[in-house]
């Protein structure tokens, strides 16, 4: 590795991939040199090369390959793997992304080893403690020595929790960067209505992996009865993902999704953004989507009990509905978007490159 200040980016699942194709590509303009270690945490093609290929990201420097596994399974082997590479190649400090096992591996290991953690996503709460995603966002701000908040409201929410001062950087979110250069390629390049036969505007998007939904058969059977029932006024494209597929074939249900909803294999980056800026209506469990809804302008039904993104519910843009109120089919046919659309919660889409900036600035590394 070569000797001048360098930064070690982990990622390891789709969200991070995409948040990684901004900020590296703004690390790399800011002269800084990265490594970047994926820890294999979604090693399915469909949900990983894919995602290197159409957005550009350099090849991981360290591909560790640990797949799937329970929480501590899992996470217990980034933490040894990511260890070494640290103690091998000795960064500068450690960049990591949003809140799976992944994020906290590698925070983990870093600051146990002294090294600076930057947290990009910092300050999201939804202050449910049995999501794991909430642990591991918690334990990994207070593990950061730079927390890159994306709203006022994630900045309050580490004010509250005794983390402020200059650790803590109101930068705005890079997932509205990625989302406006994605949007240009992807009206240029994807197919995806043409292959899937559907018209702008005349189709809910559906995407749905997180555990609550999926480990819970009768939860899954409630969301799929939901989705069956809004496909009969319109179409419902659903690409399935493998934890998802893997659930309903356990409780004998992926033939009625099938036979109700468009249902399709798990689609590149460019494909969703172009079904996410023409789906009438987008419903959806991932934290992720929700915002990319709110980007091109889409209402979105979140199908949990609570968000990370309390501003898109009190700006009209997303509507909470637990799967298990029945109100699912309901919520999604009544969704629309809200009457004005002129607040910006997440910045201007420089965010990538503020983060470069001060990340620059603590490696004193001067443009």
């Amino acid at each position: 590795m070569p000797e001048e200040p360098h930064i070690l980016s982990i990622v390891g699942a789709r969200p991070q991939f995409v948040k990684a194709a901004v900020v590296s590509k703004a690390l790399a303009e800011a002269g800084i040199h990265e490594a970047i270690l994926h820890t294999g945490q979604h090693y399915d093609a469909s949900m990983s090369d894919v995602f290197f290929e159409e957005l550009g990201i350099p090849n991981p420097t360290h591909h560790l390959g640990i797949g799937s596994g329970s929480h501590g399974q899992q996470t217990g082997r980034m933490l040894e793997q990511i260890e070494q590479v640290i103690l091998d190649t000795k960064p500068d400090r450690v960049l990591v992304y949003g809140d799976t096992n992944s994020t906290i591996a590698g925070a983990l290991a870093a600051a146990k080893l002294h090294v600076p953690v930057d947290h990009v996503e910092a300050g999201l709460r939804s202050f449910n403690r049995r999501m794991p995603e909430e642990l591991n966002r918690v334990t990994t701000d207070h593990l950061s020595s730079t927390l890159f908040a994306p709203t006022t409201i994630a900045v309050k929410n580490l004010e509250d929790e005794g983390i402020r001062g200059d650790r803590v950087v109101l930068s705005g979110d890079v997932m509205y960067d990625a989302t406006l250069a994605a949007a240009k390629i992807a009206d240029r390049e994807s197919t995806v209505l043409e292959r899937l036969d559907l018209s702008a505007k005349q189709f809910v998007l559906v995407t749905i992996h997180r555990a609550e939904n999926t480990d819970d058969p009768e939860v899954l059977k409630s969301i799929f009865h939901s989705l069956a029932e809004v496909a009969a006024t319109m179409p419902v494209v659903l690409p399935l993902h493998p934890r998802t597929r893997k659930a309903l074939e356990h409780i004998g249900l992926l033939q009625f999704a099938t036979e109700h909803l468009r249902v399709c294999e798990p689609l590149g980056y460019l494909d969703m953004t172009k079904l996410e800026a023409a789906a009438a209506v987008v419903a959806t469990d991932s934290g992720g989507v929700q915002k990319e809804a709110f980007f091109h302008g889409v209402p979105c039904v979140t199908l949990r009990t609570e968000t990370e993104w309390v501003e898109l519910v009190e700006l009209g843009w997303n509507t909470i509905c637990s799967p298990e109120t029945g109100d699912v089919a309901k919520t999604i046919l009544a969704a629309s978007p809200p009457a004005t659309n002129t607040d910006r919660p997440y910045g201007n889409g420089n965010a990538s490159r503020l983060i470069a900036g001060h990340i620059a600035g603590r490696l004193q590394i001067h443009g």
